[in-house]
């Protein structure tokens, strides 16, 4: 079930001496590379070199300028939207809003520095237009935004202008890379559909401080910002605003054969201190936040050729050093290494291969600590990088297979937690191999791992598999199958598999229906309804109004053993709408949205097991800022009793409590940002009260806090109990590609006191220097007492070929 957390010492190999020089090595040859082409500025020799002469012209004479015009008419029937500009122009628009943008190709290097003083932005035309989202749609972009795409036989570059009437109210104030801050502040963002199948791209944000933020958008909707790829991004502030210039390798990139492309293309700007979202095409409110990842909605980019290569090949070995300290168990160990590597090649223009050798996630982050005041599994997401790139594609059943709402009732038939880890401690992968991507219509992954045997753990090694495809219809929808083996369960006994079908039908663009069907089969286990699982769902999305109707079975013999279930056999109903008006009349609040929810879960019989009644009014305010009030009714009728603490137990029986709350959302525009929340009630036969805060605390846009506490307070007739959980994170960014971060956790029914601390610092793109210090410490010793200690120094290499 997975439902046990995971530190960052759990998992530590040895090997010999030699490894310290051979990170030496390793570290030594990234420094020289780094020193032959700076990572953040590219040179205009090395550009100039790599060009040959090519030429710009945007006059409508020039040699490439005509070749563009050719190329132009030539995919004039693929293209979903206007003709393409003239050769002199960046855009062209048709009656419905839809766009195409034209790129240029470069005659002289462009220097990466954020200054756009170079030649070509006075030769070539911009790309300008761009219309609200938010707060009045359709609205021209209350500052003046112009945009270039160029290119050259390298790269692809994006460069923008971002004007701004009071410069000094411009907010941005994150540098992590990939945090989600960055599009929270002042920010640019673009993505790429590079097979234009209007439906999957590579996203790439910034901000004025030059922050980095890529990730990989798959069917629309789901984001997985862990994908990461060798790019580069300059800003710089002045008297008018910020301007920004961006440089993305064609070899980090996946698309068609080389020659003339056709991609999908999008920008969004983000102006805080108005609460604007624009975009270069126009786009409804109905997308909120997905506005971007509206593929379907966003330009086509023409004159674009791409170089062959888009079948690259990359290797990156680590070393690793570590030093552990485990009073409790005797450990006491001297400094000792290991070593490993992941290679990655394209199979084709649109599939990657990867390979896995000793793999190691010792540079992970600590899991977050939580509390379990329920009868059902805890949800930790994935961290570990391996799993996370590509990982878009295992996606079942309209749902994301590591969302951080993974805790709810949908299960999720591939989770890779489920591979190198038993009992909330790792264990080693000897090897893998996975292959993922796109070959025409269809996506796939194939997925193969196997983990060593643990003695200590009563663990024997495993072979894990996974397989995934999905077919593309229509303009929106998919069908697909997927199918999971692992050759001994997590209980250690026989094997396990699972194979399911599902599909996602958009008939209309507010008009969602998803589906699945799954069955698991183990030895000894009947085949049937009851080792199964389905789902159907409707959901109808506007901006003014949402409704969703679901229907989901779980059987009392699903047990998808590369999976996670929280809960099983039950049939469960469930009803939502929303209504969002947009008050007119009342200046200071923007939207208003009033909920209203119904879970009804039966057993088997018929009998009803769980009703749940929501109701939900929220004010989103000009201001970012939120004000939510909520009140819920929970019926329970219990056949088992469960654990609070180790004192108190709720017994079985039947129970019918309710619970308010109010919770205040602090928008990220200010210097203390996050969310407040009170919640009180009944709370089986006794009550409950719950107070909490998670948000962010800003010194400065290199130096910030993140504190998060929930406080939980139940009496019961059984008894009381009090549970706490705290963390703090404490985070300093020496560069958008260096930081040094420190997580502080307690958790009062663990009893458990622990800290991580983390330095990071991606001295050559793609290749990293961590450094991780971890400590676990007993609470029941007044914190005092040490239960484990950890160092570890990784360095990794990226070589391309």
């Amino acid at each position: 079930m997975h439902d046990r957390p995971l530190s960052s010492q759990a998992s530590r190999r040895r090997a010999g001496r030699w490894v310290f020089p051979l990170a030496g090595a390793l570290l030594a040859a990234g420094l020289a590379a780094a020193q032959d082409a700076p990572a953040e500025t590219p040179t205009a020799a090395r550009l100039a070199d790599d060009q040959d002469g090519l030429g710009l012209s945007t006059r409508g004479s020039g040699r490439v300028a005509e070749m563009q015009q050719d190329l132009g008419s030539a995919m004039a029937g693929r293209i979903l939207g206007p003709p393409a500009p003239e050769a002199d122009e960046a855009v062209s628009r048709d009656a419905d809003g839809r766009v195409t943008l034209r790129a240029f190709r470069l005659a002289e290097p462009l220097t990466v520095d954020g200054v756009l003083d170079d030649p070509v932005y006075e030769q070539a035309p911009a790309a300008d237009g761009f219309t609200q989202q938010e707060p009045e749609e359709g609205a021209p972009v209350s500052e003046s935004t112009r945009v270039w795409v160029l290119y050259d036989a390298d790269s692809l570059y994006v460069a923008a202008e971002l004007e701004m009437e009071h410069p000094e109210l411009l907010m941005a104030n994150e540098m992590r890379r990939d945090n989600r801050n960055i599009s929270w502040g002042d920010s640019f963002s673009v993505i790429l559909d590079t097979f234009y199948d209007r439906r999957n791209g590579f996203l790439f944000h910034t901000n004025a401080v030059g922050a980095l933020y890529d990730a990989q958008v798959t069917d629309e909707r789901n984001t997985n910002s862990d994908w990461n790829t060798v790019w580069w991004v300059r800003t710089e502030r002045s008297e008018r605003g910020w301007t920004m210039e961006m440089r993305i390798p064609f070899r980090s990139l996946r698309y068609p054969a080389a020659g003339p492309q056709l991609w999908g293309i999008n920008f969004r700007r983000l102006i805080k201190h108005r609460n604007e979202r624009a975009f270069l095409t126009p786009t409804p409110q109905a997308y909120n936040m997905n506005g971007l990842n509206r593929l379907s909605n966003a330009a086509t980019l023409v004159g674009l050729e791409a170089p062959a290569g888009s079948r690259r090949m990359e290797l990156k070995p680590y070393a690793i050093g570590s030093q552990t300290n485990a009073p409790l168990r005797d450990i006491d160990e001297a400094w000792s290494g290991d070593f490993g590597a992941d290679f990655k090649f394209g199979v084709t223009d649109g599939l990657t291969a990867d390979v896995t050798w000793n793999t190691d996630f010792a540079q992970v982050e600590d899991d977050e600590t939580q509390v379990n005041l329920s009868r059902f599994s805890l949800f930790y997401p994935e961290k570990r990088e391996f799993f996370l790139e590509g990982q878009g594609v295992f996606d079942f059943g309209g749902r994301q297979t590591r969302a951080w709402g993974g805790g709810g009732d949908t299960p999720i038939p591939f989770f890779s937690r489920s591979i190198g880890i038993s009992g909330g401690s790792a264990v080693p992968i000897v090897g893998g191999a996975r292959l993922h991507g796109r070959a025409g219509a269809y996506q796939m992954g194939l997925m193969n791992i196997q983990t060593g045997e643990v003695g200590a753990l009563d663990y024997e090694g495993t072979n894990f598999s996974a397989f995934r495809v999905k077919r593309d219809l229509f303009s929106r929808s998919n069908i697909g199958v997927i199918a999971t083996h692992r050759n001994i369960n997590a209980d250690g006994t026989a094997a396990n598999s699972l194979y399911g079908v599902d599909g996602n039908f958009n008939p209309t663009e507010h008009i969602r229906v998803n589906t699945f069907y799954m069955a698991t089969s183990e030895p000894g286990v009947e085949a049937g309804r009851q080792a199964a699982s389905y789902m159907g769902q409707f959901r109808y999305d506007t901006d003014l109004i949402d409704v969703t109707a679901e229907r989901l079975y779980l059987g009392e013999d699903f047990t998808p053993g590369m999976g996670f279930v929280r809960r099983q056999n039950f049939t469960k109903n469930s009803g939502f709408v929303q209504f969002s008006p947009r008050p007119r009349g009342v200046e200071a609040v923007r939207q208003l949205e009033f909920q209203a929810r119904v879970n009804n879960y039966e057993r088997p019989g018929g009998e009803l097991e769980t009703r749940e009644v929501q109701f939900e009014a929220n004010a989103i305010f000009e201001s970012s800022d939120r004000l939510m009030l909520d009140y819920n009714v929970t019926e329970e009728h219990l056949l088992e009793g469960f654990s609070l603490s180790d004192e108190v137990a709720v017994p079985a029986g039947s129970y019918r409590f309710g619970r308010a709350g109010v919770r205040v959302r602090m928008g990220s525009h200010r210097k203390v940002s996050g969310m407040l929340r009170y919640v009180f009630g009944d709370f089986f036969g006794g009550g409950r009260q719950e107070l909490g805060y998670w948000g962010r605390a800003e010194i400065n846009q290199r130096f910030s806090f993140e504190p998060n506490i929930s406080l939980n307070w139940i009496t019961l007739p059984q008894g009381d109990v009090r549970a706490q959980v705290s963390r703090l994170r404490a985070t300093y960014t020496v560069s958008p590609r260096s930081f040094l971060g420190a997580l502080v956790q307690y958790n009062s029914a663990a009893q458990l006191f622990s800290a991580n601390l983390r330095y990071r610092w991606e001295y050559s793109p793609g290749s990293d220097l961590f450094v991780v210090f971890s400590t676990n410490r007993d609470g029941d010793d007044g914190l005092a007492g040490l239960s484990d200690r950890a160092i570890v120094v990784k360095f990794t290499r990226l070589f391309r070929f």
